[in-house]
């Protein structure tokens, strides 16, 4: 067998694997089950729920979890500061079964260690985007209806005393608190833990985590990911590593070299991403945490502090948006920094351009590439393909995850077949429960217990798939979806704007920014900034358009009435 495999002999080389691990009796066997009213692939050995993953990790003792600048926690103490909190919410707040406890804050050790206390109590966590203005905040939390909130300083400045209706929990925040706020270390101090977790009752479609996708109504919406869900997206991530192992050591042993694989190195991963979105805490987190690894968290993202922590970390898993890995290859600290730990270089939020698909493989002397396609509402990700499966099929997402099914259809429904493109449609386990307080809008996204993506897509003959383009309103700009009618509703409270289509542009660094075409209305004046600075108190700052085009003709729209925006995006690409 030759040395170096065709693209075609890895693709078999994988799919026989992953045939193999999900064989009946296999660790990956599945049974298709009903869950919440949908036939779906269920994993014979799913843990039952995220409690019963917090309680495995308590093996790894004195190891190093979360490393933040100089502070450092063991497994031993993370789970000491856990039970605290955990009693703390329960006797305190009522923290339990049917309950949710909203996060608030930047990647901070507390944020990993309250999400684990509320989850271990039976409380769903609600993560809170941190770039969101007081009134994004204000709607999460009307929304969501917390027991506690969970804030830093930084946060709480935000909100103001706006809110002295949710129980209020603090940390890293050295001004004056609100009279009932309680401080983060005095009420999770592992001093005073107990020897064990509350008691809780959990069902595996109960939900864990609340995370917010931009509104298309110009509100965000809650996608309620259950147990089951975020248990079966932690599974896929152990599968996908098994099922590259077992491929490679099938090809090895067909070539005749059967000596055993070298010994994996230690999982240390840096987490540049929030912890509010599924790639940093399902996917990186949860991965983390059940395998005994070390969590290193960042303040904000800097390219030369991610080198720096590389080499003194000794870093073997980076997972970013695909502008991270760019900025840290093309630095200028690259060439002297030591990141040989390296073994793996990727992630999601956004297609990785196949160039950076290459310049990653070129600049890793010991790792390779990979990346994961998912949606907040899959919990995680529905594909993933790394090293030399990657490289080689740099345009796939690979294929899909043992416990997910897909099909392509066109605009009435009707199936395509393979190689033909159309609407992604995913089933399984880890799609969301629907969406909080929408029952309309989880009615239009979930039919017949099929996830309607949004996202073009085409499936090949051997189960792979390749990501096209977008049906939905969406730009996403550094792995953050920003959808377009949320900016335009905004925009729209301007007297001065007459008409406007927001859309996304292609950006080097980012994959995509934000654009405008605006329209006012007669005999009005505006410019960028007072459109920025209208959008200053009530969309975050990454919402705002980067670049707009005041213009003297109405918008194009085609018969239905609608914005004609991928004519809008060709017109501007190159425009000054």
């Amino acid at each position: 067998m030759s040395s170096d495999p065709t693209a075609s002999e890895l693709v078999d080389d994988f799919n026989a694997a992953i045939a193999t691990l999900t064989a009946p009796g296999a660790p990956f066997g599945w049974t298709v089950r009903d869950v919440n009213g949908a036939s779906v692939r269920v994993y014979d050995n799913a843990i039952p729920d995220m409690r019963a993953v917090w309680a495995m990790s308590a093996a790894h003792g004195d190891k190093d979890y979360l490393v933040y600048g100089d502070e450092r926690y063991s497994y031993t103490e993370a789970h000491a500061r856990v039970r605290a909190l955990a009693r703390h919410l329960r006797t305190e707040h009522g923290a339990g079964r049917g309950t949710r406890v909203a996060i608030s804050m930047r990647n901070y050790p507390e944020w990993v260690l309250s999400h684990w206390a509320a989850m271990s109590v039976g409380a769903a966590v609600v993560g809170m985007n941190s770039w969101w203005t007081r009134p994004e905040m204000e709607f999460a939390l009307d929304d969501s209806d917390p027991v506690a909130l969970i804030i830093d300083g930084e946060r709480l400045e935000r909100l103001g005393s706006a809110r002295d209706d949710v129980p209020l929990i603090v940390t890293r925040h050295d001004g004056e608190l609100p009279a009932a706020a309680r401080i983060w270390d005095e009420v999770a101090d592992p001093a005073t833990a107990p020897g064990t977790l509350p008691e809780a009752d959990i069902d595996p479609d109960d939900d864990a985590l609340i995370f917010y996708t931009s509104g298309t109504t110009g509100t965000p919406k809650g996608a309620q990911l259950t147990h089951r869900a975020v248990v079966h997206n932690l599974l896929n991530m152990v599968f996908l590593t098994a099922c590259g192992d077992a491929a490679r050591a099938q090809r090895m042993a067909r070539s005749g070299h059967e000596e055993p694989p070298p010994e994996a190195p230690p999982v240390i991963a840096m987490l540049p991403v929030p912890l509010f979105h599924v790639t940093g805490c399902n996917c990186v987190l949860h991965t983390v945490t059940i395998a005994g690894g070390c969590l290193v968290m960042m303040y904000r993202w800097d390219a030369a502090e991610a080198l720096r922590l590389i080499e003194r970390e000794g870093v073997t898993v980076f997972t970013g948006v695909p502008s991270m890995s760019r900025e840290m290859l093309q630095h200028p600290d690259w060439e002297n920094a030591d990141t040989s730990s390296l073994r793996s270089m990727g992630g999601g939020g956004a297609a990785i351009p196949t160039d950076l698909v290459r310049r990653i493989d070129d600049g890793l002397s010991q790792g390779r590439p990979g990346v994961g396609y998912g949606l907040t509402e899959t919990a995680g990700v529905a594909t993933a393909i790394s090293n030399e499966f990657y490289v080689a099929n740099p345009s796939s997402v690979g294929p899909l995850v043992p416990c997910m099914e897909a099909k392509i259809v066109d605009e009435e429904g009707a199936r395509l077949d393979p190689g033909q493109r159309g609407e992604l449609l995913l089933r399984g386990p880890n799609v969301m429960k629907g969406y909080l307080n929408r029952p309309d809008a989880t009615a239009e996204a979930i039919v017949d217990g099929w996830f309607r993506t949004g996202d073009i897509a085409e499936i090949d003959a051997d189960g792979w798939i390749f990501i096209k383009d977008r049906i939905k309103d969406v730009v996403i700009r550094g792995g953050e979806n920003i959808h377009c009618s949320e900016v335009e509703n905004a925009l729209y409270e301007l007297d001065e704007v007459a008409e406007v289509a927001v859309f996304g542009l292609p950006d080097e660094r980012l994959g995509e920014e934000v654009a405008a075409a605006v329209v006012l209305a007669p005999g009005a004046e505006l410019d960028q900034a007072a459109l920025a600075e209208h959008l200053g108190g009530r969309l975050a700052r990454f919402k705002h358009p980067r670049r707009v085009w005041f213009l003297d003709e109405p918008l194009p729209r085609n018969a239905n009435g609608k914005f004609l925006k991928r004519e809008l995006r060709d017109r501007f690409t190159a425009a000054p």
